[in-house]
């Protein structure tokens, strides 16, 4: 008989494909620059969404069509909130520099576990506390190479994108009008109302080039670019993370994905000629120390719980809904 797949293998198992997105999305810093202006952003935000909507809608037709209408509503509630995290993050990018979006926008796995202990009325242990602490450090470290410059209008863009990613991240865990659903089905409802949204600001006067204009003016490399974002930086990314929550917490994704500026340095070496000094070395090694310290904490919180439960005989329903 195979051995129980226990809370912490799971977790283990979850964290590659979420480390996986931390990768791409520390590299769609670069490819984003590439193909965006200040005035191209809701423009490149359609087309970067709208490449991988029709495949996802021709591939999960029928699983899109069994969705009730509750659960359509809440797919578009997020859709919602996941178009104001890329025009946060995307307006932002272009008004900041690399360095200050980086910083910022790892934020997000300091609000997410605060936030999450807020709604369920629970304290969250030193140790994490610390851990994440030690990961905000690291990035302040690794960012100090390039200086860290006064806060701009970009700089408080990034901060409000940390703060709707964490609220995404909670919703997707919360929300019973989504449980149960499939989740290729919900992550297509999500970006279809997303390019609603985009394609509604860009009809608006004063909001800059219309798609086909900003098309017209891509070269090869631009549309590789908007292609790795779309396919790899949105459709692989979101949909992992909508998996990955159901599977785990929402406080050991976010402390996964706070890994995200040691992959946009990595980035920027291979790829952009970047140098870090020994104090950026120092930040990418805390960075990577204090997810690994906050992940082994959130495996205790979840397996503590279960330890009574073992010595009470708990129905193996209950044990498999615990799971």
């Amino acid at each position: 008989m195979s051995a129980p797949v226990t809370g912490s293998r799971v977790g283990r198992l979850t964290d590659l494909p979420v480390l996986l997105v931390a990768v791409v999305w520390g590299s769609s810093y670069l490819a984003a620059k590439g193909v965006t202006t200040q005035g191209t952003v809701p423009a490149v935000l359609v087309l970067r969404f709208a490449v991988v909507v029709p495949v996802l809608v021709a591939a999960g037709w029928r699983r899109l069509r069994a969705l009730s209408a509750v659960q359509l509503r809440g797919a578009g509630l997020l859709g919602l909130i996941l178009a104001g995290i890329f025009l946060l993050e995307t307006y932002g990018l272009v008004r900041t520099s690399a360095t200050n979006a980086g910083l910022i926008i790892s934020l997000t796995m300091v609000f997410t576990p605060l936030a999450e202990s807020r709604v369920r009325g629970t304290g969250l242990p030193r140790s994490f506390l610390a851990a994440a602490g030690l990961s905000v450090l690291g990035v302040a470290l690794l960012t100090q190479g390039a200086g860290f410059s006064a806060p701009t209008g970009g700089d408080l863009l990034m901060l409000a994108a940390a703060a709707a990613r964490t609220v995404h991240v909670l919703a997707m865990s919360r929300m019973e009008s989504v449980r149960g659903a499939d989740a290729l089905s919900l992550t297509t409802v999500q970006l279809g109302g997303a390019v609603v949204v985009f394609a509604a600001l860009v009809a608006l006067p004063g909001t800059g080039s219309p798609p086909w204009e900003a098309a017209a003016g891509f070269g090869t490399g631009d549309w590789l670019g908007l292609l790795y974002l779309s396919a790899f930086c949105t459709l692989f990314a979101f949909f992992v993370q909508m998996w990955a929550v159901r599977r785990t917490s929402p406080s050991r994704v976010s402390l996964l994905l706070g890994t995200e500026p040691v992959w946009a340095a990595a980035v920027g070496i291979a790829v952009g000629g970047d140098r870090l000094g020994p104090l950026s070395l120092l930040g990418a090694a805390l960075v990577l120390a204090g997810t690994a310290w906050g992940r082994s904490v959130a495996d205790r919180g979840r397996a503590a719980p279960a330890a009574p439960a073992a010595t009470a005989a708990v129905a193996p329903e209950e044990e498999r809904e615990r799971a």
